[in-house]
C-alpha cells in the first residue's frame, strides 16, 4: 500500500475541538441542563453559545475519525486496522470505566445526596453496582469509544474495498465534487435521518438503543472516508465553498435560535430538521476550509499537543467534575468559577499527561498511546 501524505490541519482542527470539549464540558456546570454537578447558580444565557458549539462540535470529531480512518487503511491490512482499533479504543474504554469514571459518579452521587462517605467506601465495593444512571457503571464522557469502535469494525470492510480497487462509487464521488455547491449534497442523508428517525429515538449514548446517534454519526464517520477518497478535488470543491458556507451557517443558525422560540408540530419539526443538518453541515465546511488554507503545517507544537489529545479527552471530563463539586456551594460568580475550572482542568490533565503518563510506558496502552515516531 501506498503511504499517505499527513494533513497536518487535521491534526490541528482535532486538538482545536477537543479543546473546546474541556470549554463545553466546564459550561455544562452552569447552564440550566442536567449535568453530573451543577454550580448553585445558572445561566440562562448561556444556553446559546453552548447550543451553538453543540450542534457541530460531536459531528466534525466523527467526520475527522472517518479521514484519519482513510489514512489508517493506507498503512495497515484488514487485519491490522482492526486489532490496532481494538486496542486503542477498547483498551482504553475498559480502563476509564475502571479508574477514571467512578470518581465522576462518587462526586455525583454526593451531590445529590445518595451516597455519604469517602471514596474509598464508594470504590470499588458500590461503584461497579448496577448500570448508570439507575446504578453506579457507566463509560459517561468515554461513550465516543464504542461508537467510534463499532463504526470502524462495520464498515472496515467497505473502506478496504473502495481504497484498494477501482470502483464507479469513487468516479461518482469525484464528478459530483467538481459542481458548484455539491459538497451540500451530502446534508440529504443526515436530514432524512434527522427528520424521520431522531423524533422516535432521543439521544441516549447507551449504544444498544440510540438509533438516531448511531446512525447519524456513522453517516458523518462514512463521509470522512469518502471525501478524503475523492482526492484533491474535495479540497479544491472546500476552498471554493468556504465562504459560503460561513454565510449559510450564520443564517442557518440564527433561524435555528428563531425557530427554537416557537412551539413544536410537525411543520416546525421538519423545518427545524433541515436548519440543524444545513447548520452543522456548513460550520464543519467552514472550520475543514479554513483549517486547510491556514493550518497544514507542521510543527513541534502539533506533534505534542496532538498526541496529548487523546490522554487528555480520557482524562479531562472527572478533572472538571471534581473541581466542580468542590466549587459549587461558593458564592465567587461565573467568572471565578469558570476560570479556574477551565485552567484547572487543562493544567492537572497536562501535568497527569506529561508528569506521570508519558514517564510510566506501561500506562500507555491505557491511554490510547502509540509509540512516538
Amino acid at each position: 500500500m501506498k503511504t499517505a501524505i499527513r494533513r497536518y490541519d487535521l491534526d490541528w482542527l482535532r486538538v482545536i475541538v477537543f479543546a473546546l470539549l474541556i470549554f463545553y464540558h466546564v459550561g455544562m456546570f452552569f447552564v440550566p441542563w442536567g449535568w453530573h454537578v451543577k454550580n448553585n447558580i445558572t445561566y440562562e444565557w448561556l444556553r446559546w453559545p453552548m447550543l451553538f458549539l453543540n450542534q457541530w462540535r460531536l459531528p466534525i470529531l466523527f467526520l475527522i475519525s472517518g479521514m484519519g480512518t482513510y489514512y489508517a487503511l493506507s498503512r495497515r491490512s484488514l487485519w491490522q486496522f482492526n486489532m490496532e482499533r481494538i486496542k486503542r479504543l477498547w483498551v482504553p474504554l475498559a480502563f476509564g470505566m475502571l479508574i477514571i469514571v467512578p470518581p465522576q459518579v462518587y462526586f455525583e452521587r454526593l451531590a445529590n445526596g445518595q451516597f455519604t462517605g469517602s471514596y474509598f467506601d464508594f470504590f470499588p465495593k458500590e461503584a461497579f453496582i448496577g448500570v448508570y444512571p439507575e446504578g453506579n457503571l457507566s463509560w459517561h464522557h468515554l461513550w465516543f469509544l464504542p461508537y467510534l469502535l463499532c463504526f470502524s469494525v462495520l464498515l472496515s470492510p467497505i473502506f478496504h474495498r473502495l481504497k484498494n480497487k477501482p470502483s464507479t462509487f469513487k468516479t461518482k464521488i469525484t464528478r459530483l465534487l467538481q459542481k458548484p455547491w455539491a459538497l451540500y449534497a451530502f446534508v440529504i442523508p443526515l436530514y432524512m435521518t434527522e427528520a424521520f428517525i431522531e423524533p422516535f429515538f432521543p439521544v441516549t449514548h447507551a449504544l444498544i438503543d440510540d438509533w438516531f446517534n448511531f446512525i447519524f454519526s456513522m453517516i458523518l464517520f462514512f463521509y470522512g472516508f469518502v471525501l478524503l477518497l475523492a482526492g484533491e478535488v474535495f479540497w479544491k470543491s472546500l476552498e471554493n465553498i468556504r465562504k459560503k458556507a460561513l454565510v449559510v451557517g450564520t443564517i442557518a443558525f440564527s433561524a435555528l435560535v428563531l425557530i427554537w422560540q416557537l412551539e413544536d408540530g410537525y411543520v416546525v419539526h421538519f423545518t427545524e430538521a433541515l436548519l440543524k443538518v444545513t447548520n452543522l453541515w456548513s460550520w464543519i465546511l467552514v472550520l475543514l476550509g479554513y483549517a486547510a488554507k491556514y493550518l497544514n503545517q507542521s510543527s513541534h507544537s502539533i506533534a505534542y499537543c496532538n498526541r496529548a489529545v487523546y490522554p487528555f479527552y480520557i482524562l479531562h471530563q472527572t478533572i472538571t467534575v471534581g473541581l466542580g463539586y468542590a466549587l459549587m456551594d461558593l458564592n465567587w460568580g461565573l467568572a471565578p468559577k469558570f476560570t479556574v475550572m477551565t485552567l484547572g482542568t487543562f493544567l492537572l490533565s497536562w501535568l497527569l499527561y506529561d508528569f506521570v503518563i508519558l514517564r510510566i510506558r506501561v500506562l500507555h496502552p491505557f491511554f490510547g498511546l502509540k509509540p512516538k515516531t
